[in-house]
């Protein structure tokens, strides 16, 4: 069976959605279609159950994508025994992080990486932190520096780095915010908020505002990137939830402050993801042992 068809397969039990894995494939519904029931014909039985709803591994077809995830990790493993008179390991590896992070944490990862395969050119993308995964699963980035999801999809890989713990903060210079925060008993409803699109940190600023009692928040702003949001509350437009390491690399840092006995808010767990199909191609594998 060839090695295309099975990645396909792979792919779809992964995203259990035939449109999704056809675009990524860059195939055709139909086509995709004609190629699981030509397996489906080689092996003898239904690997999937689908209708216009949903799509379901058979008993069989989990049985099936244990052989297919084997046998393209063999084929990988096979290319590279066959490529080990290379002295060096080449290619393009893609990696996806905030701006944040790629001063704060990937030159420590990349030094340990290109120490042993000074050849592999990095391709670098900075964009929001909600994004990472979506990077990831849509193949943009091989690699991203993510924050942990409270539910990690079966698809994906995560190693963490580091804990990154979470603070208020609110503007220093005198503004009418920053006369609000000031107070002995901070009026939290009156206070413009600015919030995270989506994503963990949305998830764990509302959290942390229920606990509060105090309503819906009065929300100025959602802002996409964290590193926007500490610029937001600089300037005097509200009070925010954010990463400490992104307020302290931070060219306006000496503009915010940070509140305190305000609530604990759970810290981020950050590490690197990648598609658990990936793990074995060269360049990702060679990174993820580098930085062991």
């Amino acid at each position: 069976m060839e090695q295309k068809s099975l990645k396909i397969f792979v792919d779809l039990a992964q995203t259990l959605h035939f449109g999704k894995t056809a675009t990524a494939n860059h195939v055709s519904t139909s086509t995709l279609s004609r190629i699981i029931q030509r397996m489906e014909s080689e092996v003898g039985c239904e690997l999937l159950l689908r209708d216009n709803r949903s799509v379901v591994l058979t008993e069989a077809g989990n049985k099936f994508l244990k052989f297919a995830l084997q046998q393209l990790e063999h084929w990988q493993m096979l290319q590279m025994s066959l490529h080990e008179k290379q002295q060096q390991l080449q290619g393009k590896l893609h990696i996806f992080c905030t701006v944040t992070a790629a001063y704060s944490h990937l030159p420590t990862l990349l030094d340990k990486f290109r120490q042993r395969h000074p050849m592999v050119e990095i391709m670098l993308v900075t964009g929001d932190a909600a994004s990472a995964f979506d990077q990831v699963a849509d193949k943009k980035a091989d690699l991203a520096i993510a924050v942990e999801p409270e539910h990690l999809s079966r698809q994906f890989y995560f190693k963490p780095l580091a804990q990154i713990p979470l603070a208020v903060i609110a503007p220093n210079r005198p503004c009418q915010v920053q006369q609000l925060v000031d107070q002995n008993v901070i009026p939290w409803r009156e206070i413009p908020m600015i919030l995270p699109e989506h994503g963990v940190a949305r998830k764990r600023f509302d959290y942390w505002y229920r606990r509060k009692q105090q309503g819906k928040p009065n929300v100025y702003a959602t802002v996409s990137g964290h590193e926007a949001l500490v610029s937001m509350v600089a300037v005097g437009c509200g009070v925010g939830i954010a990463p400490q390491v992104v307020v302290d690399n931070s060219p306006v840092k000496e503009r915010v402050q940070y509140l305190s006995n305000v609530g604990d808010i759970e810290p981020f767990e950050l590490g690197i993801c990648c598609l658990n199909q990936q793990k074995s191609n060269p360049l990702v594998s060679a990174f993820l042992q580098a930085i062991e």
